[in-house]
Order: C-alpha cells, then sequence, then structure tokens
C-alpha cells in the first residue's frame, strides 16, 4: 500500500511513520521538510502534492494548527487560525484527494479529545475538532469510490505531556502503542466514518 502521511515528521507523525513503513511504501509531506512540501491552508498545494504521486492508496493527516489563548483575547482572525488550517485544511483535503486516491482507499484526519473534554484555552481549538467529527459522519454518505473516511481523537499522548501537562491537569498521557494503533485500526480495518477515540 502506498501511504501519504502529512505531518510525518511530528511528534503522532514519527511515530507512524517508523510503524507503516515497515509493511507499506510511505511518503511524508509537511509544511517545512518531508518528501514533498504542503500547505493545508492553500488548496493549490494540496492538488500539486497529490498530482504528484500515483497510485496512491491512503491518506492520513496529523498536520494543522488552531490558536490557544483565553476565550476574552481571541479575535475573529485567531479563530480563522484553527478554521483554515485544521478545520478547511483538512475538509479540503479530502474534497481534493478524492480525486486521486484509488479506489477503496482510505484518508484518516486527526482531532483531539478537545471536542468532547475541553480545557482552558482550547476554545477555538475544540471548535475545530467537534467540527471535523461532524464532517467525517456527514460526507461519508457521499463519498464516492468507495472510499472510507475516519479520524483519530487521541488525548495528550505520551511524548508530549511534558510539554502540555499544565494544559491538562489530571489527564493520564496516552501512550504512543495505543495512539498508532488506532491510526492502524483506521488505516487497515474496515471501518468507516468512525471517530476512534483513544483517550485514557
Amino acid at each position: 500500500m502506498k501511504i501519504l502521511i502529512i505531518g510525518g515528521r511530528g511528534t503522532i507523525g514519527r511515530r507512524l511513520v517508523e510503524h507503516f513503513e515497515e509493511k507499506h511504501e510511505v511518503l511524508v509531506a509537511g509544511r517545512n521538510n518531508g518528501d514533498f512540501l504542503i500547505d493545508l491552508t492553500d488548496s493549490e498545494s494540496i492538488r500539486e502534492v497529490l498530482e504528484s504521486i500515483p497510485s496512491l492508496d491512503s491518506i492520513i493527516c496529523v498536520a494543522g494548527e488552531a490558536k490557544w489563548d483565553d476565550f476574552k483575547d481571541l479575535s475573529e482572525e485567531d479563530f480563522y487560525i484553527g478554521i483554515k488550517s485544521k478545520l478547511m485544511g483538512q475538509v479540503n483535503l479530502v474534497r481534493i484527494a478524492q480525486h486521486y486516491l484509488r479506489s477503496k482507499g482510505s484518508i484518516t484526519l486527526t482531532t483531539g479529545i478537545l471536542a468532547d473534554d475541553p480545557v482552558i484555552k482550547t476554545t477555538s481549538a475544540a471548535m475545530v475538532n467537534g467540527a471535523l467529527h461532524s464532517f467525517v459522519k456527514a460526507v461519508v454518505l457521499e463519498i464516492e469510490n468507495e472510499l472510507r473516511i475516519n479520524v483519530v481523537a487521541s488525548g495528550v499522548v505520551q511524548d508530549a505531556y511534558e510539554k502540555y501537562k499544565d494544559f491538562f491537569p489530571g489527564h493520564n498521557p496516552v501512550p504512543m502503542y495505543k495512539v498508532v494503533n488506532a491510526y492502524v485500526r483506521s488505516l487497515e480495518g474496515k471501518g468507516n466514518g468512525e471517530i476512534i477515540r483513544v483517550y485514557e
């Protein structure tokens, strides 16, 4: 299987590349490095990358950003960071990739625990995550060519726990093998329209 991992040099992405390249052909795309450079806020950038990869079976996206700040300090433009990057970036990825993936391929998007269990300073990120969950459940009703679309939503992952633990008081870090297995379930299983939650 030929897999494109967008964000494959990030915290989760590195683990996914390491795992999937044992059995599959893995290509990495990222904003600043990788086999391909991609900007999720730019539909043309997404299209150019996908046009350059023939016979692509699956895409995993672990990229996209959103502004974290107190709600009272968030501007309209701050909300648009998450809307343009993590939300519409992944929506546009699905919208464009449907024309390039092989029949019966799959796309796995990424959100997080904030959709169900937000913490302070995450109003924008939580909003985006919740919207993506609704998008995935709706888009599978119409997507053609037997494509499967799922989303992995993880709690704060073990490899990033020290950096983010003060934002998630009382949360248990999610072991990386559980996070990786959620993407394995999406990629190699038969589920469709699933929100694969990995919360501790």
